[in-house]
């Protein structure tokens, strides 16, 4: 009775129905977005404490750096000027209280702000997460819809194994092996670093550079730097992008089997229309959508994958750089540049959780 109310008020009025449902899509995604954004502050709340408990469960960090190297009573001195002496509660709400003024620290071992640490060495993890990323796209993508196309013959069954154990490998185990094959073996790549010329050392020398070395690169106008700058690029690339192409692979295959088999593709199949044709037309783009989603928590796990990767080949990015602060048992330093990275990766998923709901309207009921 409430269908055929709805449909005969739709048939009288049709704009003022129509004008309705655009208003209560419109108030949905607006609810939706707000909870996510809402969502930002318990998450980056609950990661940051974890940081500071895991932190202090070791010591204060003026004597995880310190200590052994100075005289006892300086490092008293330094602990009272730091304000570790203090109850863990206080030290707890100052910490709180500088993350809300953007303030995440000064390290131990050469006193730069963390926000400091993250714009000389972000750039380049940066560049090495959009690296991976493409990869991910141009080998996860095209592999997982030619699984789907296949099911359960032997390419979808290959394939389904190769997704495995790219996603099972470790990051430091596959670099390694790339290192071995295409350096050692082979010779067709440098081993290490992100450039060898020197134009880009002079750019960094006088400023004039973005960090991403690709950009500056292609600055110079000089082609034989951009290809120098892409091969040290292609071997962290692999092993970073391989790990993700194989969720893109698994989700691809998965989501584009569930639309082939929906009601609107068997109508279609009935009619004679061509198997090529129907996952080319009917589910090779509502697979993507699903991408979109799990692209926000890929971040998190090229940047976990980065420290590994950036560590093998010499990257200096953040990863790399956050080694050397463990290391060296700057927990300061460490604290800070987690916090920090956590933050990044709460609004990165928050952007993404916007850009699904515009992409696909059913996210925000």
């Amino acid at each position: 009775m409430t269908i055929t109310n709805d449909l005969a008020a739709d048939a009288v009025a049709p704009a003022p129905a129509d004008d309705s449902r655009g208003r209560k899509g419109g108030g949905a995604l607006g609810r939706y977005l707000l909870v996510r954004f809402l969502l930002i502050f318990p998450t980056v709340f609950i990661l940051v404490t974890v940081v500071f408990v895991l932190m202090r469960a070791t010591g204060d960090p003026i004597t995880a750096a310190l200590g052994g190297r100075l005289p006892p009573e300086q490092l008293h001195e330094r602990i009272h000027q730091a304000g570790y002496d203090r109850p863990i509660l206080v030290q707890y709400l100052d910490y709180l209280g500088r993350i809300v003024r953007g303030d995440f620290g000064t390290t131990l071992s050469d006193h730069l702000p963390v926000t400091k640490v993250l714009t000389t060495y972000g750039a380049a993890t940066l560049e090495l997460a959009l690296y991976a990323l493409v990869v991910a796209f141009l080998v996860g993508i095209p592999l997982g819809r030619i699984a789907a196309a296949r099911r359960d013959r032997l390419p979808d069954a290959g394939l389904r194994i190769a997704a495995i154990l790219g996603y099972a490998t470790p990051v430091f185990f596959a670099g390694l092996l790339l290192k071995l094959i295409f350096s050692v073996w082979l010779g067709w790549l440098p081993p290490n670093g992100r450039a060898s010329t020197r134009d880009l050392i002079t750019m960094k020398t006088h400023g004039a550079r973005t960090g991403i070395y690709l950009i500056d690169a292609i600055s110079t106008g000089k082609w034989s730097v951009v290809a120098d700058v892409l091969q040290h690029a292609v071997m962290p690339a692999l092993a970073l992008g391989l790990l993700t192409a194989g969720v893109f692979l698994r989700l691809v295959r998965t989501n584009m089997i569930s639309t082939l088999q929906t009601g609107y593709v068997e109508a279609a199949r009935s009619r004679g229309v061509a198997e090529r044709r129907l996952v080319r037309a009917h589910a090779w783009r509502p697979a993507l959508v699903p991408i979109i989603t799990v692209i926000g928590l890929q971040i998190a796990m090229l940047l976990g994958g980065a420290v590994l990767t950036e560590t093998t080949f010499e990257w200096k990015g953040l990863g790399f750089q956050l080694v050397q602060y463990l290391n060296a048992r700057d927990f300061v330093a460490v604290q800070g540049m987690v916090a920090l990275l956590a933050v990044i990766v709460a609004v990165t998923n928050f952007i993404v959780d916007v850009i699904a709901a515009l992409v696909d309207p059913r996210i925000r009921y």
